[in-house]
């Protein structure tokens, strides 16, 4: 069975997953790799970026031996993945994004670096910290500021810019209308600029994994990889 690969996003957990594994592997051996700093993985002494996790991503398929990956990626996994694709073409036979922002300025990083504040989450929304310690135990309030300078690292030097055109692998990117972090237009402007991709706006669909109707992504994503 051919492989694909699910990447979870920042701040997020391959248990989100959970809905599409039983569709999914009718098709595919999948495998759902947890970023380092998420779930039980620890957060490196030297920080976290966008290419380490790329690098994260090369060495998971060099371990396990894996070829001519398909790759789903929400959000930040997305603009890995396609990172990963950038570098390794050979390797990689489609890669499908959903929610994932491509519009990163040293402006937009810090307005979105500030937002992940470990104290002013616990004191604002509550529910939102017990479930950051649930997925990723005590070790979140160090997550936070190691994602925050991940993304202060994209505003500065994003790997993608005026790369697009080099991915020549069939991309699929999708946004949902509802995305409050993500526009329709960066997706659209994304989608033009590499030379073998479809676009998709979920309809009714907001920015959380958690969110997105199982039913509906399913549904493209079999059409994406004609899956009957």
């Amino acid at each position: 069975m051919p492989n694909l690969i699910l990447l979870h996003g920042a701040l997020g957990h391959s248990d989100i997953f959970m809905p599409y594994l039983s569709t999914l592997s009718q098709y595919f051996k999948v495998h759902t790799p947890l970023f380092s700093g998420h779930g039980n993985k620890e957060l490196p002494t030297d920080g976290i970026s966008i290419e380490k996790y790329a690098q994260e991503l090369s060495e998971y398929c060099k371990v396990h031996h894996l070829k001519d990956v398909s790759i789903f990626g929400h959000s930040m996994g997305g603009y890995a993945a396609l990172c990963y694709a950038m570098e390794n073409p050979d390797n990689v036979n489609s890669v499908v994004t959903l929610g994932t922002k491509f519009d990163w300025t040293e402006e937009e990083a810090l307005k979105e670096s500030k937002m992940l504040n470990p104290d002013v989450i616990v004191e604002k929304i509550p529910q939102y910290a017990q479930l950051l310690e649930l997925q990723h135990g005590s070790k979140w309030k160090q997550l936070l500021p190691a994602i925050a300078d991940l993304m202060i690292d994209l505003g500065k030097n994003p790997p993608l810019e005026n790369n697009f055109a080099t991915i020549n692998i069939p991309v699929q990117i999708m946004v949902g209308d509802k995305d409050n972090m993500v526009t329709i237009e960066e997706s659209a402007r994304v989608y033009r600029s590499l030379p073998n991709a479809k676009l998709a706006v979920l309809p009714d669909t907001k920015h959380p994994m958690d969110k997105v109707r199982p039913d509906l992504l399913l549904n493209v994503m079999k059409d994406f990889w004609n899956l009957s």
